[in-house]
């Protein structure tokens, strides 16, 4: 039988195992160690230099697609998650055009990479933040030496170094430039900007927040935007939707209220098809401060290059009374604000609708059916709308009657007194007669003026010319009253027999009667009656014109 070793002879044959063990481990140990330190000394080299090589790549690609020359005040890497770049103080200026303003600024930018993107060319960015970006745009006949964008395919001495899928943008202003004296450049500010599939030769999705300044209120879009025609900007696809809420008509001096809107557009830039609608519950003029709901559809040509509209046209409804208006609204050459310049037809209308809006009486002094057609011109300024607008048209207003009853009154007793009813307006029979009405009216500095005013009732027919104030408390109107009825026929009793041998004075072409007559006071004091004094203080306004005497100043 063979001999079991002893203790001894085990202890002696695993201690060299052991201590083979250990030496492997720790040479295993070492080589890691020494991996670890020549990998971290690799990372921090490289990271080192991926600062310089990432500068390089942002001002070349910039430098290429936009033909330009680039400035970057600051540029970082941090390693902390990937590659985290940063800077600001980005400036691009083309090199086909002399601007002492760049082209496009940033005043901060970051986005984040990661490691592996170092190797691939053109580098992918998935998302880049910007802050305060500027776009100045030169005039509109330097436009055409802007840069042409490079895309895929395109041949030059440099190429793409970075792709960037979407750019997310707080604080933008685009500012389109005029080389005409004294013109405003047009300024867009934009709070919040988001753009995805961006890249030159195709169109970006876009979401923008606007704030627009007057009405201010926020308007928020969605839509597509180009490919951006670099030689022809004007015929740059675009097209999306909008919405535009809580829109305070009260920045604008005149009216208040508060404004939405939702609409889509369609087109090029310099041609923009808009259809919306606005929805104002609570319009008013401050001059009346009598609110009411305001709906308007409208179809509308927009130059984006410019901001100049073409309104064709804006179907408008207040209350019971429909408004179709044509016409532009173009920017001043010399002012901030725009010139409004528009067609209005009124119809079918009430008149009381009309009064309700811009006369402080209430109820409105008159109701009835109302057709109107004028001009409507809207300088810029800062007067009150009521101040500075200008209206220059015709009216014509059937059945109306009074809601004032001394006004209602003294009609109803003129058309019984004009056809011999005499003893019936002596005995205070009320027939509520309608009135017919038509004339022409400028409308200027809070009063409207009326021309050729013709004025019917049943017995009698009023020509008159005279001068309304919106505030209700102005009324002087002179004129001619033609009735059926002789001077005789309008009084009763001992008066009637009395004025039979003047009935042949005031007839007119041997019948009837024809009187001077005026129309003055307040609303609430009108005062009706003759105006024989009006009439002689004309003829001797003349007579002191001929003869030289206290002649009139023209």
């Amino acid at each position: 039988m063979a001999e079991r070793p002893g203790p001894e002879s085990h202890s002696a044959s695993s201690k060299p195992r052991r201590s083979g063990t250990k030496r492997f481990f720790f040479a295993l140990a070492i080589i890691l160690f020494v991996l670890a330190v020549t990998a971290f000394t690799g990372v921090a080299i490289y990271f080192h230099r991926a600062e310089p090589i990432l500068r390089k790549r942002v001002i070349d690609t910039l430098s290429t697609r936009y033909n330009s020359q680039v400035e970057l005040d600051s540029f970082g890497v941090s390693a902390w998650r990937g590659f985290e770049v940063s800077g600001g103080g980005l400036k691009v200026y083309p090199n086909n055009l002399d601007m002492d303003q760049p082209l496009f600024s940033v005043g901060k930018f970051s986005f984040r990479i990661n490691w592996q993107d170092l190797f691939r060319s053109p580098m992918h960015v998935g998302q880049v933040h910007i802050t305060d970006l500027g776009i100045h745009l030169p005039p509109k006949d330097q436009r055409k030496n802007m840069p042409h964008l490079q895309k895929k395919g395109d041949t030059g001495n440099g190429k793409i170094e970075i792709v960037v899928d979407e750019l997310l943008i707080d604080n933008a202003t685009l500012i389109l430039g005029t080389d005409k004296p004294g013109k405003v450049p047009l300024d867009f500010e934009i709070s919040k900007l988001q753009m995805t599939s961006v890249g030159a030769g195709r169109p970006m999705d876009f979401h923008a927040i606007l704030t627009n300044p007057k009405p201010i209120g926020d308007i928020d879009s969605r839509g597509t935007f180009g490919p951006y025609n670099t030689g022809s900007p004007g015929d740059t696809p675009v097209t999306g939707t909008y919405k535009f809420s809580h829109a305070d008509l009260g920045t604008l001096k005149g009216i208040g209220g508060i404004l939405s809107s939702t609409g889509k557009y369609d087109g090029t830039l310099d041609h923009i098809v808009v259809d919306g609608t606005t929805d104002t519950p609570d319009f008013r003029l401050t001059i009346a401060q009598h609110p009411v709901p305001l709906h308007t559809e409208f179809h509308a040509i927009v130059d984006g290059t410019n901001g100049d509209t073409y309104l064709e046209p804006v179907n408008a409804q207040i209350l019971n009374s429909h408004i179709l208006a044509k016409g532009k609204v173009v920017r001043s050459p010399s002012v901030p604000g725009h010139f409004i310049t528009l067609d209005v037809t009124v119809s079918p209308a009430r008149i009381e609708d009309m009064l309700k809006l811009g006369v402080k009486t209430d109820p409105p002094i008159m109701t009835g059916n109302l057709m109107l057609h004028t001009k409507f011109f809207l300088p810029p300024g800062q007067q009150s709308v009521t101040d500075k607008l200008r209206l220059d048209g015709n009216f014509a207003i059937k059945d109306a009657h009074f809601t004032t009853e001394s006004i209602q009154k003294k009609v109803d007793e003129l058309s019984l007194r004009g056809q011999g009813h005499a003893d019936q307006a002596k005995e205070g029979v009320r027939p509520n007669t309608a009135s017919d009405m038509s004339g022409k009216f400028n409308l200027g500095a809070q009063k409207l003026t009326i021309t050729d005013l013709r004025y019917e009732i049943p017995g009698a027919q009023v020509a008159m010319d005279g001068v309304y104030s919106l505030d209700g408390n102005q009324f002087d109107f002179h004129g001619k009253a033609r009735l059926q009825a002789h001077v005789s026929q309008m009084v009763t009793g001992w008066k009637s027999l009395l004025l039979k041998p003047v009935d042949p004075f005031f007839a007119k072409d041997g019948a009837g009667t024809e009187v001077p007559i005026q129309v003055t006071g307040t609303r609430s004091e009108p005062h009706f009656g003759l105006d024989f004094g009006h009439k002689d203080k004309s003829k001797d306004d003349d007579k002191k014109g001929q003869d030289g005497s206290n002649a009139p100043q023209k």
